[in-house]
């Protein structure tokens, strides 16, 4: 049987041979040139990092997640810890708690509610910052410079669409229900619910034009719907302050505190109530430990 190749080697066979021996040169020498520049390579310039360093892709998006928590410095005093708070309706107050405690690192994030011609909502600064609000997506419109409209997050139940309001570096989410506000309110509390940034970092809120926000000591189906400070959150420990007069009679357990599956126990410390949820060593300390002066 004639070989395979046999095509190949038909014609000038004498210039056939040579070229054939041409090409087994050539296979022989590629890996010995391959070994001498494996081993000697040339060095580099110190541009040369910098040259191949790719540029940045314009698909991709970068996510600003910047902590929506304040942590304020703490003064020693003893075993305890003091630190300056500013409430979201502008009253200050020195907190004195027991060091072990930690609010300082804790953080703090503020709370408050009111009602939109009528209609009562809550505004709530995300424990995790924006992206539990936006996942990384596009909002749905503007309803003025600082506030954007959001889907409807899976699993959150009765809740509908998301307002998200930006106080320079606060965010605040304001979780409508049911069918939500109409677009008349929506605009209402965009252009309404006003924020300022105090010179150690809370946000203190203000309302006008149809929007009514809720004052220290009041309560609403059993909760206390005032102004607070909230340190920790998510399912790790957590203490509420939250200004009420005549607490002794108008304490009520926030809702954020008073959760299926988190036990949660208050005190009051004067006009201020104590609320506090997390392992019983926490409440236990916290509890007997926090005091809150007002200015």
């Amino acid at each position: 049987m004639a070989d395979q190749f046999d095509v190949i080697e038909a014609g000038e066979r004498g210039r056939r041979r040579w070229t054939g021996l041409v090409v087994a040169l050539a296979l022989l020498l590629i890996p010995v040139v391959g070994l001498l520049v494996s081993r000697d390579p040339e060095p580099e310039s110190e541009a040369a990092p910098a040259s191949r360093t790719p540029g940045p892709i314009s698909s991709l998006t970068t996510l600003d997640n910047a902590p929506n928590v304040l942590s304020v410095p703490a003064r020693k005093k003893g075993d305890d810890e003091v630190i300056q708070v500013v409430f979201p309706h502008g009253a200050r107050a020195e907190v004195r708690y027991p060091a072990e405690l930690r609010l300082a690192e804790l953080g703090s994030r503020p709370y408050r509610a009111g009602w939109i011609d009528g209609v009562f909502r809550e505004f709530v600064a995300p424990y995790g910052g924006e992206i539990e609000v936006t996942r990384g997506g596009r909002a749905l419109r503007n309803y003025a410079a600082n506030v954007t409209l959001w889907p409807r997050q899976a699993g959150s139940g009765q809740y509908g669409q998301v307002l998200l309001f930006a106080f320079g570096p606060w965010r605040l989410a304001m979780y409508d229900r049911g069918q939500g506000l109409t677009f008349e309110q929506r605009t209402a509390v965009a252009e309404g619910l006003k924020g300022r940034v105090t010179k150690d970092g809370y946000l203190v809120l203000t309302a006008r034009s149809g929007v009514r926000l809720a004052e220290p000591g009041e309560h609403l189906q059993g909760e206390s719907v005032g102004p607070q400070l909230w340190f920790g959150g998510g399912a790790g420990e957590m203490v509420a302050l939250v200004p009420t007069p005549d607490c002794g009679k108008q304490a009520r357990m926030p809702g954020a505190i008073d959760r299926p599956g988190r036990r949660g126990e208050m005190v009051c410390r004067g006009d201020v109530l104590v609320a506090v949820t997390g392992p019983p060593s926490f409440r236990t300390k916290a509890i007997s430990g926090i005091r809150v002066t007002m200015k």
